[in-house]
């Protein structure tokens, strides 16, 4: 009986230092994102607070990277309502661990091959900028590119898909 809980405390440790040694060790490359470099064609679905229901509305973007750094600029069209059109600098830190300001908690492929990349950070969210974690999920493919936020408030434990961009380059 001792053996069996000893060895069952071991497994539980072993499985604890694996999880947080993974954890720390996710990092980005620079490569990750020259992958999606180029012209992307797609939509966004957000959730509106408001009515609490989903919109789409169509989306593209490019993305190009700053010569010889660290940076991308990521340029949001929406042909229907081009005064919401943007540009964005997103920066992968020097050692990979971070993008923009937000921890890589994992770097991973995903069952369809494509690259996943999350990320976390602590924020506020919502009509009423309430307190939350929010989690930034980025799936890199040579035909697929997806921007996911997800949002879980710090009185729930409950993650809310905040939006997502799903894009597919145009052949």
């Amino acid at each position: 009986m001792k053996i069996t809980n000893l060895l069952s405390i071991c497994i539980l440790l072993l499985a604890q230092l694996n999880s947080a040694f993974g954890q720390d060790s996710a990092k980005v490359k620079v490569g990750d994102f020259n992958m999606v470099s180029g012209t992307w064609y797609g939509k966004l679905t957000y959730l509106d607070y408001s009515s609490g229901k989903p919109y789409s509305m169509q989306a593209n973007i490019t993305i190009s990277r700053i010569k010889n750094t660290n940076q991308f600029i990521f340029s949001n069209a929406y042909p229907k309502e081009p005064n919401a059109n943007s540009t964005d600098t997103v920066t992968i830190s020097t050692d990979g661990k971070m993008i923009d300001q937000e921890k890589v908690i994992s770097r991973t492929r995903n069952t369809a091959g494509n690259l996943e990349i999350i990320t976390e950070v602590d924020g506020k969210d919502g009509n009423d900028n309430k307190p939350a974690t929010i989690r930034h999920t980025y799936v890199l493919g040579m035909n697929d590119f997806v921007m996911r936020k997800d949002v879980k408030f710090i009185d729930s434990n409950e993650w809310i898909r905040r939006h997502e961009y799903a894009y597919q380059r145009e052949l």
